[in-house]
């Protein structure tokens, strides 16, 4: 077998491979195969190198999401510990706080995780790292899927209140559930692929219709990755049913107007690639959507992102694009920079 080099956790041995690691490879080269960091492009794990290729592609401002914790830290929700699991929860946002975003003179943003297992220890944890500048932190898109209470419970209220007070946003990347959809037990991984949104569609629809959003206007949720091409028909598809059904639907008394004015209200979609999203701004929202590059990952525009960007948005007017790639994600994660273009 390949040399690499793995994380051990407990009883989890987690090899670094390729397609997580892809920056660099030809897309051919993009395989399950595992690599050591001596293979990897610098700028998938040290801060000062991950600017430097921002620059090289055109991007001020980057988020990053965890590899090892997953994406939304399920690793220490699966922990047997979980005293050892909050202790690197804790290490984990100081390390992204002080270490991964400390002196990058705000190119990079940090983006905490949370204990899973304790809801008022995640909202002390998200009230901890707000009180130092740190708004966005992960969470699944399908808790249920991880074990975990869904949102109609109100077990997350908690939470979710600590996120509206402090003005956090609520980030859920595909695969934050664990589980990919697929037609088939064997299918190929591409179908999975393909599929990916299919989660955050569903995410979205929970929220619509839990009165999550109803109890708490303030909260704010952004779909990483998820894309946008689908988001019209949703908001067409819960409102007729909010119209229609409400009554035997169960929602009546949770959501009193149409599931769509919380989305425009409180919802972020975010892309790296998707024609048939820009294709139906007006359904999707001009407000609503942030622009993506997936570096390191198999789907990055690194380093021709720009070139991306001007092929799928340079018919759109320049007020429009700027909230695109970069109004819209500023007002979403509290950054100041400059004001947008006139029209």
């Amino acid at each position: 077998a390949p040399w690499c080099d793995v994380w051990f956790f407990e009883d989890l041995v987690h090899p670094n491979k390729r397609h997580v690691a892809a920056v660099g490879f030809d897309r051919d080269e993009m395989t399950l195969s595992p690599i050591t960091y001596d293979e990897m492009r610098p700028g998938c794990y040290e801060p000062k190198a991950r600017v430097a290729d921002m620059a090289a592609n055109h991007v001020d401002v980057s988020l990053s999401f965890p590899t090892f914790p997953r994406f939304c830290g399920q690793t220490f929700w699966e922990a047997s510990d979980h005293e050892l699991g909050l202790a690197c929860v804790k290490a984990y946002n100081d390390f992204m706080v002080e270490e991964w975003c400390g002196d990058s003179g705000g190119a990079l943003v940090p983006l905490i995780i949370i204990p899973l297992w304790d809801v008022d220890l995640a909202a002390a944890e998200v009230r901890r790292n707000a009180e130092r500048g740190c708004h966005a932190v992960c969470f699944s898109e399908i808790a249920p899927n991880l074990g975990l209470p869904s949102i109609h419970t109100g077990y997350w209220d908690p939470f979710f209140a600590a996120c509206a007070e402090t003005g956090t946003v609520v980030c859920m990347h595909i695969g934050s559930s664990s589980k990919m959809p697929a037609a088939s037990p064997d299918a190929p991984p591409a179908v999975a692929a393909s599929l990916s949104f299919n989660n955050a569609i569903a995410s979205l629809s929970d929220f619509l219709f839990s009165g999550v959003l109803v109890r708490f206007p303030e909260l704010v949720l952004a779909y990483s990755e998820g894309q946008i091409g689908w988001i019209p028909y949703i908001l067409e598809r819960a409102d007729d049913v909010w119209k229609e059904h409400r009554a035997w639907g169960g929602v009546a008394d949770l959501v009193p107007e149409p599931p769509s004015t919380y989305y425009y209200r409180q919802v972020y979609g975010c892309f790296f690639r998707d024609n048939h999203g820009l294709a139906s701004l007006d359904e999707v929202g001009v407000d609503n959507i942030t622009f993506e590059t997936d570096y390191p990952h198999t789907d990055s525009t690194w380093p021709d992102t720009k070139q991306v960007a001007e092929d799928m948005m340079g018919h759109l007017p320049a007020d429009v694009v700027w909230k695109i790639v970069r109004g819209n994600a500023a007002r979403m994660l509290h950054l100041d920079i400059e004001a947008p273009p006139r029209p």
